[in-house]
């Protein structure tokens, strides 16, 4: 089980300065993992995992 408390999707996309369509585009798509309780939310470690997969600075990296 998480230790952190869950992240809303206004939440996310605050941080992320995405739209709330965006993220839930993301966890749709299977990109973001969410739970869903009747609305989505995100845990901390899953978002920073979200955000590490798409980073370009990891990509670069990858192609050294």
């Amino acid at each position: 089980m998480q230790e952190e408390e869950p992240l809303t999707v206004e939440e996310v996309a605050k941080r992320l300065r995405v739209s709330i369509e965006t993220v839930r585009t993301w966890i749709r798509s299977g990109e973001l993992n969410a739970i869903d309780v009747g609305k989505y939310l995100i845990y901390p470690a899953d978002l920073e995992d979200f955000k590490q997969r798409r980073s370009t600075r990891r990509k670069k990296q990858k192609e050294s």
